[in-house]
């Protein structure tokens, strides 16, 4: 047993709930108990204890949409709006640079990224999926891997068939890994034809799997599917038998009514990537009507290469500052809802709600704590709103998953871990100069 005590416990279930002076008592991997800490110490007398003063525990946070492996590209395309971005800096590069070499090393990398940061589940889309899981995996975290599919061929398939056939394959093989996980994942309506999308709906319901699509990111993206396919994307997705309750809309950025009604009435879940969006000039999603309309919104950074960090702390911040403003309400996304956005709000997305998400008896041992002591967040008179508004992912001081300390006193606690990201870090340099010789004639980044 392991009793952590900390000053504050936010469990999110029940929601908008601080608890003073209380421990979570964990048993191997699961979360045993949550009760009065004078109560837990003297159940547990012999228990291993971590006396946390001043911290607030709250569960793992869930990046709810990612793409791990473009750390390598982070700040090759910046100031560029979206499909200028694709196709004339990041497609390219891909083109010449994925391949498990690439993948694996991305991955590492944004995996130390996300842990420091109070991150501990990460939903995933991306090319050999099976080198992300395995960067998972040595470095302790919990994966929601895409399984994606695109109509044209890249170093990691031939087309539809083979990126399902390979993603379904790997997840046979990780059958026995219980920290990861999968979706299906059809990269976005204007790369996926109508065949694939009926393949993988059918798929989804015969193997029970979440569907995970970039949809509405940009207006331009609804006026080439008007023109294209006489509907506007959500509503051809939805003739496809796309929508349902396993559905998980990313971006969301440009809906009307009719689409908000649409989502809503199949109980869709939508991935909100605000500095992505910002960043790419996409717009701001109507994440306040969305919750209207009662959706299940969670928060995503989106890749490195348009945010360009994977924090979802920050990432939570600018959700509930844009609500609040884009609304006019200040309490839109209040600090309670935003904490419920990046937490159970992504793992029920994710269909994994009974296992993580909230501090309850039996769920696994995902947690954060975050240190409220330094200036900045002194003194506290709402430590969940301090969460929010005033703390950084520095002051994330100890991360378990699965009941295993993973950061300790704001440092990788596995020496596996410690040892893998200095062998990446390493050839970053290595990296870096393939990525400049690879860049489109006339590119030059400044500093190359």
């Amino acid at each position: 047993m392991e009793l952590i005590v900390p000053q504050w416990i936010a469990p999110v279930a029940p929601v908008a709930t601080v608890l003073h002076d209380h421990a979570v008592v964990i048993d191997g991997d699961r979360i045993h108990a949550l009760m009065p800490a004078a109560q837990a110490r003297q159940a547990w007398p012999d228990a291993r204890r971590t006396e946390l003063p001043g911290h607030l525990l709250t569960p793992g946070f869930v990046n709810l949409h990612t793409h791990v492996p473009m750390t390598l590209l982070r700040g090759v395309g910046d100031d560029l709006p979206l499909q200028t971005w694709l196709h004339e800096r990041i497609w390219p590069l891909e083109s010449r640079l994925v391949g498990p070499d690439f993948v694996a090393d991305g991955s590492v990398l944004a995996c130390a990224e996300m842990l420091l940061g109070g991150t501990t589940c990460f939903n995933d889309m991306y090319f050999f999926p099976d080198e992300v899981a395995r960067a998972a995996l040595t470095m302790g975290m919990r994966a929601a891997l895409g399984i994606i599919v695109l109509e044209f061929a890249s170093a990691y398939g031939t087309g539809p068939a083979d990126y399902i056939r390979k993603g379904l394959e790997l997840r046979d093989s990780l059958r026995g890994e219980t920290r990861i996980s999968f979706t299906l994942a059809p990269h976005a309506p204007y790369t996926v034809s109508d065949d694939s999308f009926r393949r993988i709906a059918s798929l989804a319901a015969e193997l029970g799997l979440p569907v995970q699509c970039h949809v509405h990111e940009t207006r331009a993206e609804i006026t080439d599917s008007l023109a294209q396919h006489g509907r506007r994307p959500i509503h051809r997705l939805a003739e496809l038998g796309l929508l349902g309750p396993d559905f998980l809309a990313t971006h969301a950025v440009h809906l009307d009514d009719a689409d908000l009604g649409l989502l809503a009435a199949h109980g869709a879940a939508v991935a909100h990537c605000p500095h992505s969006n910002l960043k790419l000039a996409s717009g701001i999603a109507p994440t306040v009507r969305m919750r209207a309309a009662g959706l299940n919104v969670g928060i995503g950074t989106d890749g490195a290469a348009s945010n360009n960090r994977l924090d979802l702390l920050a990432e939570a911040r600018t959700a509930s500052l844009l609500a609040k403003g884009s609304s006019g309400d200040a309490t839109a996304w209040s600090a309670h809802e935003t904490l419920h956005a990046m937490t159970l709000a992504g793992a029920r997305a994710l269909g994994m709600a009974d296992r993580i998400g909230s501090i309850e008896a039996g769920k696994q041992a995902d947690l954060t704590a975050i240190d409220l002591t330094d200036a900045h967040t002194l003194p506290v008179f709402d430590p969940v709103a301090h969460l929010i508004y005033a703390a950084g992912r520095d002051q994330v001081s100890t991360v378990w998953i699965a009941g295993e300390t993973v950061v300790r006193s704001r440092q990788l606690a596995s020496q596996v871990a410690r040892a893998c990201v200095h062998d990446v870090v390493a050839r970053t340099r290595l990296w870096h100069n393939r990525v400049v010789e690879t860049l489109p004639a006339g590119v030059r980044l400044d500093g190359a």
